[in-house]
Parts: structure tokens; sequence; C-alpha cells
């Protein structure tokens, strides 16, 4: 057996174990540990902690050894935090750069309220939950402490759902997100919804009291699922995108607004359907850009029935593929939340631009700090960084990057 010393984590979470003469990653290690283990293609899969860390702590939750949702749990929350913060600033300054860290919020536990689960209908029953780490084995869950209290809750309901439209040779996928009117669940990869099987599921819907359950692309209504950003009111398309918790969506928003500050024009760029760009409007003219037509009627359907809302105007537009140009850029400030791969075409296009104010969201810190370098090479320069973990005890870490011209 093979004796190894964790010197950092990588990005995803995993420790970068050494010997004097090979490397090798090993999952649920910290920095600074002893392990022992065997190297196979790469990874140690069980390691023995022969030295543990100080910041190594007792996991909370009963799955988590084989659950692969989390993977930071056995860190201290200082450890995790200050990881986070690490990883951020270790990306920019790989891009030459360098950022004044402003503040860092941490949602707290069982905060999720939009969570992507798993399935599968067995000869058993039905496995319920997220992958097993680098597999595609679902582990099923019985206690989750990240999912707000009303989708533990309803996990029961859920494995009915899927024995009533599973087939056996599928694996289906179960988005859920709790609303204020109720959940909201679509769930993709099931049988077709035929009469008999529509009926099942309204009955479980009913009984469940859901919002809305959608089965591929037909919903099964009892009231609309309601989302609040700022005082509007907006019910998402099945499966849209939505901030995490909302603890972690109320620091972007706070951090952006106190970004754009006073400016009377904003643009708001990948608006989906209006978590920036509604809250915005109550004292700003908001344009939103959205390569979706959905969300963004969504968007459209909660100003209208909103009062007091500044002028909203709405474009749909692939901003990767047709980014705004410099000369369409004539606002007072800019807004952008890209998804994962980030928004280099559009970047190109700000860096020229004469605007002077930039939000810049990301859930992606490595892309974030590739676009940042094309920015910095035309005089802008961030000069705030604020960092969001609503992801928590994942490798996923949020920022609202200040970036203002030099």
């Amino acid at each position: 057996m093979t004796t190894w010393k964790i010197e950092r984590l990588g990005r995803k979470g995993d420790g970068v174990a050494l010997t004097e003469d090979a490397r090798a990653l090993a999952a649920l290690t910290l920095p600074g540990e002893v392990i022992e283990g065997e190297d196979i293609d790469g990874r140690i899969a069980a390691p023995r902690i022969l030295s543990p860390s100080a910041d190594r702590v007792r996991p909370a939750c009963a799955h988590y050894r084989a659950c692969g949702g989390c993977s930071l749990m056995h860190g201290s929350d200082a450890f995790v935090r200050d990881w986070k913060v690490g990883v951020v600033t270790e990306a920019l300054r790989a891009q030459g750069l360098t950022a004044p860290v402003a503040g860092v919020h941490v949602s707290p536990p069982r905060s999720r309220r939009r969570a992507v689960l798993s399935a599968r209908r067995t000869k058993k029953g039905v496995l319920l939950g997220f992958h097993a780490r680098a597999s595609d084995i679902i582990v099923d869950i019985a206690d989750c402490h990240v999912l707000r209290p009303a989708i533990q809750d309803a996990l029961p309901l859920l494995r009915q759902i899927v024995t009533a439209g599973a087939s056996r040779a599928g694996e289906l996928s179960l988005t859920v997100a709790e609303t204020t009117s109720g959940l909201d669940v679509a769930v993709s990869g099931g049988k077709p919804l035929d009469p008999p099987l529509f009926e099942a599921l309204a009955g479980l819907a009913d009984r469940g009291d859901l919002a809305r359950l959608s089965w591929g692309d037909q919903s099964i209504t009892r009231r609309p699922p309601m989302v609040s950003f700022g005082r509007a009111s907006v019910v998402p398309p099945p499966a849209a995108f939505l901030q995490a918790t909302a603890e972690g969506e109320a620091a972007l928003a706070g951090a952006t607004r106190s970004i754009v500050g006073d400016a009377a024009r904003v643009l708001d760029l990948f608006a989906g359907c209006g978590t920036f760009t509604l809250p915005l409007a109550e004292r700003a003219e908001i344009h939103a850009v959205e390569g979706l037509a959905a969300p963004l009627q969504a968007l459209q359907a909660a100003a209208r029935k909103t009062p007091g809302l500044r002028r909203i105007t709405t474009e749909t537009r692939d901003l990767a593929r047709r980014p705004l140009l410099a000369d369409e850029l004539e606002y007072d400030a800019i807004v952008i939340d890209p998804p994962r791969s980030g928004a280099e075409a559009q970047a190109r296009q700000i860096a020229l631009s004469q605007v002077s104010r930039l939000a810049w969201i990301s859930c992606d810190p490595v892309t974030f700090a590739r676009d940042a370098r094309i920015l910095a090479e035309k005089n802008w320069a961030i000069t705030r960084l604020f960092i969001v973990d609503q992801f928590r005890w994942s490798p996923h870490v949020e920022t609202v990057a200040e970036i203002r011209r030099s």
C-alpha cells in the first residue's frame, strides 16, 4: 500500500496526492493529510487517512461517503470558505489579475430551493437521489442536508411519481423547485404521457399538493408556481433556471444593485426570467437580453402585472453566436450573468464599448478570469469582488465583480 501526502485540493474538490515520483487524485481528503491507498488510473478510490488535518470534521450526512452531491463536508466551514475564495483569486492570478474581495456569502444548510435529482426504477423499488462520485450509479437518499424542508418532505411523493412513470430501462431527471405557491416539478426521461399515466400523475400532483408537475413538454398545473424577484412575481417555464438558494440570490442581487448604483439605463445580458431585471427596474430602465424566448415571456408577463416599475424592453438573442456589438452598448451600466462557459465574444465587445460600469456575475472562476482578462487588456479593472457560495459543500462557487475602466 502506497503512502501519499495531500498537497492541495483541485478545482473539483479532490485532493492532489503526491509521492516522490507519482501524482493522483484522492476524494474526501484535505491539504496536509497523509493517506494510504493505491493509484488506479490516476485516482485513489478509497484513501485511508493516516494523519488527519486540523480542518477535518465529521460529516453530518449519512449518505456522504457514497453520494456525489457533496464533496467537501469533511472540511470545516472556515476551511471551505477560504478554499472557495482561493479558487476564485487563483483563477484570476493565473490570468495576471488581482481583485479586492469585498464580501463572502455562504448559504446555510438545508437551503437549496432548486435541485436536479436522478431516479431509476428497479426490481426492488425506486432509487432517487444524486449520482455517486465519478459514477452513473444513483445513491438513494433519505435525508439530504442541502435540500429545503419542502423538497425533503416531498421525496416519498417523488418516488411515487417515478414508480408511475419510469420504465425499467431508463433514468429519469427531476428538476424540483420550491416556489411561493408550492413545488414545481419537471420530469424528463419518462414513459410517454398516455391518458392512464396522465390520470395517475394528476392524482399524485393533487395528493402531494404540487403547484405544477411537468412531464416532458406537457404540464399538469394546479396553480401557477410563483417566484418573487423584488416586487414582481414570476411564473417561470418548467425546469427554468433559478438561483439555487433564496439567500444566495439575495447576496447576488444586493451586490449587483450596489455596483449598478444610480444608473438610469441598464442592460441585462443573459437575463433569464428576470432575476436581476425586475428588481433593478424598480429604479432604472432595463433592456433585458436572453437566448430563449420562454423566460423572457415570463419576465414580460410579470412586469405587466407589477405596478411602479420603470420601462423594460426585451430581446431574444443568442449572445454566444451574436453578441451585442460595441455600438449597441450605449447604457449607463451593464449586468451580465453568462452560463458556465462564460461570454468571451460578448466580453470583447464590452471591452470596446463606452460603458464605464459593469456587474459581472459568474458561476465558473476559470471562464470568468478568461473574460476578465479580455477586459483588462482594454484598461478595465476589477474594483470589487463578491464571493457567493450557495452550493454548500460542493466545489461550485459564484462571484459578482464590479469592473470599471481604469
